[in-house]
């Protein structure tokens, strides 16, 4: 690992197997987020990041220990929420001006 986990035994084992899938899943969704074919399928992509990352904090903050990574994962959370309720929007707005 990169960091000293405070957590061993079958636990940490199984922190190890979910860090590796949140990477893989991470790549596949920014592989998304750049090749995809329309805007909406961008924007799920990265609403998808921003909640990968999320988990990846608080799966860092068991490994860790530390309990700010909580706190970050909460705020990450919450922007982008409105991030993607923003970005719906646009996609609306944008659609409404093409029919005209």
């Amino acid at each position: 690992m990169i960091i000293e986990s405070v957590v061993t035994g079958v636990f940490g084992t199984a922190l190890q197997i979910t860090v590796a899938c949140l990477i893989v899943s991470l790549l596949a969704a920014a592989y998304r987020l750049l090749v995809g074919p329309t805007l909406a399928d961008r924007v799920v992509a990265l609403d998808l990041v921003s909640m990968l990352l999320v988990v990846f904090l608080v799966v860092f903050k068991l490994v860790s220990g530390v309990n700010a990574y909580i706190y970050v994962a909460i705020g990450l959370a919450l922007i982008s929420f409105l991030a993607t309720v923003a970005f719906a929007h646009y996609i609306e707005r944008a659609r409404g001006e093409m029919d005209e």
